[in-house]
């Protein structure tokens, strides 16, 4: 296959800064990140009115950081400080990293309001994308989630290795890239995290190839599909950006729910000769590293659980239910499903026990109900579920 379009960065560690005059609110302020080799690179910093984690936001290379200022206002709203940078399009790949990148990363985490052990990184285009995958593999550590918009990168194996960092993926049909779309689905079939997630807005074929994205900008005519550019054409995405920043920067630092499609080789597995065993086995350990770690979401498990109760089978709706109780210990959802599955198989006391552990975190009002859901009426019926089994074993008892 011939080069889709990569170009770009290089360097070490040593920034400094100068700011501009005071700004309005919301309004940013601008800062000159200087690289070690020298060269000056504008950014602008969005401040939150309290301490809290950062986002470092990169830019496609037809547009500049201005692009990201909507997303970055409603980032700090929500409590989340924020800088946006111009790279250097003067500079190859090796020229860039890691100096720029670092010099970027550096200021957002030592701003006192940050949190520097929970930033995000976000990036557009193919050189926003890979400057947002290095920056990830470079910080590690710090980096709890990564945002992607119509890129792709070189660093697959970080992508495959970060099993457990949270990355949400977007792209459209109509990207005046292609095949930007076959990159982005390589991006997502490649990485290993169950709770990323990919946003792809369909088309009835994709746009025609005309040239490469980082050379001769202007030369293709923009459609509204790449990158930054949907937000004007898909005015609900910047908002499914900063949730997705939010739940896994504040909500559940580092987490995010566990995705159907994204854990479908787990669910497959569960459904196979021993594989409830394999995968709590590989749950078990993921936990060791991770105590909040999830393979698989609640409900999606559940169902093939359920789906072994309708057809007559309870000993196996008990192997997977007991799976999902242990992914999902606080669910009054999981322990109600359960009760009902050893009720079925004969098993009384443990109904018993899991139908009043049930009541028990519905009256607490202390967590949701389930993962997925925490709905009054969703609610009502896991109280009707659990009472009824309970009332099925006085009937039995009488």
């Amino acid at each position: 296959m011939k080069q889709i379009h990569i170009f770009f960065l290089s360097a070490v560690l040593v920034f400094a800064v100068t700011a501009s005059a005071k700004p309005s609110k919301n309004a940013g302020r601008a800062v000159d990140l200087k690289p070690p080799d020298g060269t000056i690179l504008k950014a602008t910093y969005f401040a939150a009115a309290k301490p809290g984690p950062g986002v470092l936001l990169f830019h496609q290379s037809n547009r500049t950081r201005k692009s990201w200022d909507d997303v970055a206002r409603q980032l700090v709203a929500a409590g989340i400080n924020t800088l946006t940078v111009d790279t250097d399009p003067n500079k190859t790949r090796k020229q860039r990293w890691p100096g720029d990148l670092d010099a970027a990363f550096e200021f957002l985490s030592s701003q006192p309001e940050v949190k520097r052990d929970f930033i995000g990184i976000g990036g557009a285009g193919v050189i926003g994308g890979e400057n947002s995958v290095e920056t990830a593999r470079l910080h590690s550590g710090e980096v709890k989630s990564l945002v992607l918009l119509s890129g792709e990168t070189e660093s697959l194996d970080f992508l495959r290795q970060a099993s457990q960092l949270p990355e949400l993926f977007v792209v459209a049909d109509d990207d005046e890239y292609p095949p930007i779309v076959e990159a982005m689905e390589l991006l997502y079939v490649t990485a290993s995290s169950p709770s990323r997630k990919f946003v792809h807005y369909s088309a009835s074929h994709e746009a025609p190839w005309l040239w490469y994205e980082p050379f001769d900008v202007g030369r293709v005519p923009a459609s509204g599909g790449h990158g930054t550019d949907m937000f004007k054409v898909h005015p609900e995405l910047p908002g499914i950006i900063v949730d997705w920043f939010m739940t896994t920067l504040i909500k559940t630092p580092g987490h995010a729910p566990a995705d159907t499609v994204a854990s479908a080789s787990v669910i497959n597995q569960i459904q196979m000769p021993g594989g409830v065993a394999q995968v709590t086995q590989q749950l078990i350990e993921a936990r060791r590293k991770d105590p909040d770690a999830q393979l698989f979401p609640e409900i999606t498990v559940s169902t093939i659980g359920q789906d072994h109760m309708r057809a007559g089978e309870p000993k196996l709706a008990v192997e997977v239910l007991k799976l999902v109780l242990l992914a999902y210990p606080e669910s009054a959802d999981a322990n109600e499903t359960l009760a009902e599955a050893y009720l079925a198989d004969g098993q009384k006391e443990l109904a018993r026990q899991h139908a009043e552990k049930a009541l028990v975190l519905l009256d607490s009002h202390r967590l949701p109900a389930s993962s997925w859901t925490d709905t009054e009426q969703y609610r009502g019926e896991i109280r009707r579920g659990a009472e009824k089994t309970l009332s099925k074993l006085e009937e039995k008892q009488g």
